[in-house]
């Protein structure tokens, strides 16, 4: 019986990582984008359904880990797999910059973030949202390839890349896998 449960979560696992493979093909993240070499990309599951993968770029002569510690160049594309409301992003969002984030940093960020979060919709299957932060010209937010928001406060970036590639975010796994 050991030997048989055994077998089953092996195949489970086999299958499991064949469909992030899948979905990440399904994604079609380009290998360059915007000058920037794409460094690392996973997919992001909740309670066994894929939701969304992620593919990190920053400059080519340096890793990812190093392009966000040494607050570089960084683009993260994320390709949603499924329908998302537009208030479960902004609370999941809004959850995580609580715990990564000062009042005060909130309190300074508040009236930036309230703007780019009034440019979030709901989120349909299919659509493409990207992060582009430009050291000293500050994060834009593009939606199926079209900025929808930008700011010039690089405080404001690297708080909310923050969301997916500093500790205590979404995911630690996720952000693990961006990284590496």
């Amino acid at each position: 019986m050991r030997h048989v449960l055994l077998c089953l979560l092996l195949i489970f696992s086999v299958a499991v990582q064949a469909s992030e493979a899948d979905r990440l093909r399904q994604a079609g993240f380009p290998a360059q984008s915007q000058e920037l070499a794409r460094k690392n990309q996973a997919v992001l599951e909740y309670l066994w359904a894929d939701v969304y993968a992620a593919a990190l770029y920053a400059p080519a002569n340096i890793s990812a880990k190093q392009a966000w510690d040494q607050q570089k160049r960084l683009r993260l594309t994320l390709y949603y797999f499924r329908d998302i409301d537009r208030n479960d992003v902004i609370k999941a969002a809004l959850t995580t910059l609580k715990r990564q984030q000062s009042r005060a940093t909130l309190a300074r960020l508040k009236p930036e973030l309230n703007q780019l979060h009034a440019n979030i919709h709901n989120i349909r299957s299919g659509d493409r949202y990207a992060l582009d932060f430009h050291p000293g010209r500050g994060l834009s937010l593009e939606i199926n390839e079209q900025v929808v928001f930008s700011s010039g406060d690089d405080e404001l970036a690297k708080a909310y890349l923050g969301i997916w590639l500093a500790p205590k975010g979404l995911s630690d796994s996720l952000r693990k896998s961006l990284l590496n």
